[in-house]
């Protein structure tokens, strides 16, 4: 049996300031607050040319969401979070010998991970050897070797796993996926499988591609438009000002979302001086705030009311669309009409927590919208029954032809700078054998062709002793995934964990028995070999694949680029054949590679110096031709599922504050929602609050409850009285990942269910 330990913190986050949530975004305080952030971490000599130069066509892609930029670009291309990212990397501040002689291991692993992220950029190669607890310089020759020697060591090469973070380049992510299979393994988890995943796997198989279908120009051009699960004004703030451009355009918008956020309700272009002034554009014309995980009882009601209206002898549906191009219509219609009426809405309400006559009114916009765009991000994938709701959502949009149309589509929003693109360039446990073969017939082996581990299967593989070397390019593996001191035991148990990073994080000092960290190059850092800058390209969140040139001269001589790393290891294990390792130093030798192998990247040299790049080909999208197994889009039928919840409990979800990306905490403060100062709360809905006793201010511990009889606890949150949907609560992750089992994942996608935590509230245990 494993305790649970307390959860690290720094004691100055224990006591967090409470305000009203705000009811606009953006506008003159997020200008104001990225101009803080630039010039308190990089200064105006580093901080101002980086910010001239993000998500311009000749600067570099910002390390933060992956939404995409328009033809026609802004001299300031980004919003207040993307400020914070950039300034995060563009530091002036180094990361030297000197302060981890000063900090031992042991000491840092009581800090928080905000803490250990403003301590500055990490320079030169780091070894922590076994039984030490101080990590010291390494040479980069010494330190590569040792990894090299690593993985001859293996019995085997499923005992190596390879991580990969979306902030990873096309460039370094092909030859990264290279030299594992070269290796011998497809144990390949990335973050995709804690947030995207669900969606991948829902829209493989009912459209036959794992991305969304929808341009920047479709968004523009919708009637209407479904935020569902999604809080663009944190976690993808530039998506606003495509939703107000919408707006401009005539379109409607629905938000689907158990609270309600300040960016969907009022939007403050600071590009504008209207906006600056604090004139903003409402964009929710109709919000749904819907209980946690009801999103398929809601998709499921629309679309039986659809499906009613047409029988009615109204034409509702594109029956030419339906029967030219789809699958398995009669079998969905017939499961969702087959329940009777009472007892369906019965259950819908009781599932959604809306009112009948709500669903109807969306329903209803749904009829009027000739062009329908439905955009979901975790709030739908990261539930036990996520891929069943996604498919739903198609159903949605196929039964009014609005797949393959402009101005309507799937868009499901990634939330890391390529991590699209890294499962383009087959960064998957699970590839296809076609890439295999095109891999095979390029360079002259035999990839493996058995699955390997995703990031809940590596974790599992770890737990039981099985892997010995851990491989991380980019990311904070320990702090992302689920269920920590699962995670953390697991960690411990292998031989050599090795980590590519930017900055420190919790994946630094939860490590194996021995542990090197290898400094890397930024997107904003310029990538200079042999005299020449060199460039590489990312995929945005809609297919769009463009160049990105970093700008700014490196802290440090020590750090190198991620393509030299990986292509320095592949030297010293393979040599140089079948592949020419030492030839990817030149990223245009790669980019040939990856026109080989990867379909789409024809002429990619070519096409991905133009200035605004060059977009993916999209079978449903461009001429609605579905690669699927019936070579049509399917209809599935997917039944009612909703999480239940006993008595005197809530259902918890995790989320970002806004001073956050993924694991990355930029400050202590969600403006939006009115907390500052600290981290450690939870929003209870007031009347939920009452009945459980949990008085405004007061502190909790949460427990979470499974299954598996094992409770988790996560000690110490202050109770925040917050309109959130009934029976449902939030807070924010990595400090509640503690509470998600490993085995508690979605169907289908093996996705952590991070937004269904079935938690009950003790009094407060401290830390």
């Amino acid at each position: 049996m494993r305790r649970n330990r307390p959860v690290p913190a720094d004691t100055a986050q224990d006591s967090p300031r409470i305000d009203q949530p705000k009811t606009s975004a953006a506008g003159l305080p997020a200008v104001l607050n990225s101009v803080r952030q630039v010039g308190e971490h990089a200064g105006v000599r580093r901080g101002l040319p980086a910010m001239l130069a993000v998500n311009q066509k000749r600067g570099f892609d910002c390390p933060g969401c992956a939404w995409p930029e328009g033809d026609k670009r802004h001299r300031a291309e980004f919003c207040e979070n993307g400020a914070k990212a950039v300034a995060e990397e563009a530091t002036s501040r180094p990361l030297t010998a000197a302060f981890f002689a000063e900090h031992p291991v042991s000491e840092l692993a009581e800090r928080s991970g905000y803490w250990l992220g403003q301590q500055g950029r990490l320079t030169e190669p780091l070894l922590l050897e076994e039984g030490a607890d101080h990590y010291t310089p390494i040479g980069w020759d010494a330190a590569m070797e040792l990894v090299a020697d690593e993985m001859r060591a293996l019995d085997n090469p499923d005992q190596a796993v390879f991580y990969t973070s979306g902030r990873t380049s096309n460039e370094a992510a092909f030859a990264y996926q290279l030299l594992a299979r070269q290796l011998g393994t497809n144990n390949m988890p990335d973050c995709s499988n804690m947030c995207h995943e669900s969606s991948g796997s829902a829209l493989g198989e009912t459209l036959g591609v794992g991305k969304g279908s929808v341009s920047l120009e479709d968004l523009h051009q919708a009637d209407l438009i479904i935020v569902a699960g999604q809080n663009p004004g944190t976690n993808h703030p530039r998506m606003l000002t495509a939703l107000e451009r919408a707006k401009k355009n005539g379109a409607r918008i629905v938000t689907v979302n158990p609270l309600p956020e300040a960016g969907m309700r009022e939007f403050r272009n600071p590009q504008h001086p209207g906006g600056l002034l604090g004139r903003g554009t409402p964009l929710t014309d109709v919000f749904a705030q819907i209980r946690l995980g009801g999103d398929l009882a809601l998709f499921s009601a629309i679309n039986r009311i659809l499906l009613e209206a047409d029988d009615n002898g109204s034409p509702v549906l594109d029956q030419a669309f339906i029967d030219a191009h789809t699958h398995g219509f009669d079998l969905f219609a017939k499961t969702l009409l087959g329940e009777p009426d009472e007892k369906f809405w019965a259950r819908v309400e009781r599932d959604t927590g809306l009112e009948r006559s709500l669903i109807e009114e969306i329903a209803a916009m749904a009829i009027a919208s000739e062009r329908t765009v439905v955009c979901w991000a975790m709030g739908l994938t990261q539930h036990k029954h996520s891929v069943p709701t996604i498919r739903e959502v198609v159903n949605f949009l196929l039964l009014r032809g609005n797949v393959g149309r402009p101005g309507a589509g799937v868009c499901p929003v990634r939330g890391h700078s390529n991590v699209q693109g890294d499962r383009t360039m087959g960064i998957f446990e699970r590839p296809a054998e076609s890439f295999l073969d095109a891999l095979a017939a390029e360079f002259d082996f035999s990839p493996p062709r058995e699955h390997g581990h995703d990031t809940v299967n590596a974790i599992r593989a770890m737990d039981r002793g099985e892997v010995r070397v851990f491989f991380a390019m980019g990311g904070n593996f320990v702090a992302a995934t689920p269920d920590t001191h699962v995670t953390e035991d697991a960690m411990r148990r292998v031989g050599l964990t090795v980590h590519v990073s930017t900055k420190l994080n919790r994946s630094h000092v939860v490590t194996g028995t021995r542990a090197l960290i290898l400094p890397a190059l930024a997107r904003s850092d310029r990538d200079i070999h042999e005299g020449r800058d060199r460039w590489i390209t990312v995929e945005d969140s809609m297919s769009r694949v463009h160049a990105s040139h970093g700008v700014l001269p490196p802290l440090a001589q020590g750090m190198r680029a991620e393509v030299d790393i990986v292509r320095d290891l592949g030297a010293r294990l393979f040599g140089q054949a079948p592949v020419a390792w030492d030839s990817f130093a030149d990223y245009d030798v790669v980019r040939d590679h990856i026109e080989a192998v990867v379909p789409g990247f024809e002429d990619f040299n070519a096409r991905a110096r133009k200035r605004n790049g060059f977009t993916l080909p999209h079978g449903p999208r461009d001429s609605r031709e579905f690669p699927t197994a019936t070579g049509k889009a399917n209809f599935t039928a997917n039944g009612t599922y909703a999480p239940e919840v006993p008595p005197g409990r809530l259902l918890l979800q995790t989320l970002r504050s806004h001073d956050q990306y993924n694991t990355t905490v930029y400050g202590l403060d969600d403006r939006y929602r009115g907390i500052h100062d600290g981290r450690r709360v939870v929003l209870v809905n007031p009347e939920d609050a009452a009945e459980l006793g949990l008085a405004d201010g007061s502190y909790t511990d949460l427990v979470g409850e499974w299954s598996d009889g094992r409770e988790r606890r996560a000690p110490h949150f202050r109770v925040v009285h917050y309109p959130t949907a009934r029976g449902g609560a939030a807070a924010y992750y990595p400090e509640t990942n503690v509470l998600v089992p490993l085995d508690s994942t979605a169907d289908i996608s093996n996705t952590p269910t991070s937004k269904s935590v079935v938690v009950r509230f003790e009094p407060d245990s401290g830390l």
